[in-house]
């Protein structure tokens, strides 16, 4: 195990969608009915609870070799099909993708500017003999903006400056991306009133959006506490003895982080400043109260590269040169989202991920109330490897969650709350997550050095959210 390493994360990613593509071949196909619900002026694709039926399969050499459909059968994923997968993934992420390209574009070209340095330079004397403070502060901004308003795709474009930061005050690279990824992480989990995760889980289960709240709020408490300590225990070893970073060995260490700290502050970058951070703030205004998505999102990040140009006076080679420069650093990022879709690409195309719901529904119910319960959280967990998304996972399965919960007396508040912590605090480490691979992929961090660093705490918040949900039953939550 000590010589053990994981392989390249594009080589583990298409690993993981040819081992799903032979599960194919071998779990039984079959597929729930689902209607369209519309609920104001949005429609949801909602899973019609009783209405499974399995679907024969059909084999042949043409099916295996290159698909070969067939009318009411279903057929298992091809040899082509494995090899599409990862295409067909790309276009699905495509909106995502080219958001990861642009905030890669924008961030170079304002830091062309020398706006990023003048600024981290201030930050960095005024907290020079506080470090903690600093780090508590950025990561508590994090975990309040996701446990209340469901932000954290929105901070990719913080990382680069939150590796610059976290490599002054004397981390790595992992402490810096772990600032965001934990702080956010944290606070999607315990959602106290996340619209994306909790509030349409909630829907579904006809339960008052917002309800329970109290238990959240305390959940929220004490998963930020051990969160943050965890981190700067981590900051701390690694201050007083380098060596012990996971990233130790990183060699590009000083050309990615150096940065002019003599520049004087001028208008310009005080006018950049104000301008990207008020039109930053507009995005998120318009994200939580006008349905903007990644589309819109990404016109408005393009605006505030137009705007940085402009003020920064920067010639037309100038910043079209910071332009491109900042897209090829997010080549790799931006192809991880792509490969990581792939998964749910064959998952779908072989029939099977209803099959999976039906039978582990099928399983819970066999169980007590408290172990059900449990079950639930572990299925959510697992599920979340699959379609790492929380919207699509509670139309998926709140669906079935809720009636089964009714059948053996779990209270539906609870199905909720397993749902949520099932869906958010896998999202720290699996590999099919898009977000959490293109947020590694922008700090630089592989994926074996991340999830090295990230599994004593998934553990530890697996075991604290488990006794919770226990907790919870037992209170009538």
């Amino acid at each position: 195990m000590k010589n053990f390493k994981i392989p390249h994360v594009f080589i583990f990613i298409s690993a993981i969608i040819l081992f799903c593509s032979i599960l194919t071949y071998i779990i039984p196909s079959g597929s729930y009915e689902r209607v369209i619900k519309k609920k104001g002026t949005v429609e949801q694709t909602v899973v019609l609870p009783g209405s499974y039926k399995e679907i024969p399969k059909h084999y042949s050499v043409k099916g295996i070799l290159l698909g070969d459909q067939k009318e009411g059968y279903s057929s298992p994923v091809s040899l082509l099909g494995v090899f599409t997968a990862i295409p067909k993934g790309l276009n699905q992420a495509a909106a995502l993708i080219f958001f990861v390209f642009i905030i890669g574009a924008v961030v170079n070209i304002i830091k062309q500017t020398g706006t990023i340095d003048v600024f981290i330079s201030l930050l960095l004397r005024k907290f020079s003999k506080s470090p903690i403070l600093l780090v508590s502060m950025l990561f508590f901004v994090f975990a309040f903006a996701a446990t209340f308003l469901g932000m954290g795709t929105e901070f990719i474009p913080l990382i680069p400056v939150l590796i610059i930061i976290s490599k002054q005050l004397g981390y790595d690279r992992v402490f810096g991306v772990a600032i965001l990824i934990v702080g956010t992480g944290i606070g999607w989990t315990t959602a106290i009133t996340n619209p994306f995760n909790m509030q349409i889980a909630q829907s579904v289960a006809e339960l008052p959006l917002g309800s329970g709240i109290g238990l959240r709020i305390i959940t929220f408490v004490i998963f930020s506490v051990i969160g943050l300590l965890f981190l700067l225990y981590y900051g701390k070893k690694i201050k007083n003895n380098p060596s012990k970073s996971l990233m130790s060995d990183d060699s590009i260490e000083q050309n990615e982080t150096s940065f002019n700290e003599n520049l004087q502050l001028q208008n310009k970058h005080i006018w950049i400043a104000v301008t990207a951070f008020t039109l930053f703030g507009a995005i998120l205004f318009a994200v939580q109260t006008m349905g903007w998505g990644l589309i819109e999102m990404t016109g408005g990040f393009f605006t505030v590269g137009l705007i940085t140009i402009l003020l920064g006076r920067m010639s037309g080679d100038e910043s079209m040169k910071a332009f491109i420069a900042g897209l090829e650093v997010m080549i790799v990022p931006a192809l991880i989202v792509g490969f990581a879709r792939g998964v749910q690409v064959v998952m779908v195309e072989g029939q099977i991920l209803d099959t999976i719901l039906f039978q582990t529904a099928a399983l819970l119910g066999n169980f007590n109330r408290v172990l059900a319960l449990e079950g639930i959280f572990v299925f959510q967990s697992v599920f979340n490897f699959f379609i790492p998304s929380a919207s699509g996972q509670a139309f998926v399965t709140m669906p079935l969650i809720v009636p089964l919960s009714d059948l053996i007396g779990i209270s539906r508040q609870s199905s909720v709350l397993a749902f949520i912590f099932g869906d958010g605090i896998s999202n720290s480490i699996i590999p099919t997550s898009g977000v959490l691979m293109a947020s590694i992929g922008v700090a630089g961090v592989p994926y074996e050095k991340w999830f090295k660093f990230m599994l004593p705490l998934f553990l530890l918040l697996t075991l604290l959210a488990g006794t919770i949900l226990a907790i919870a039953h037992f209170i009538n939550y």
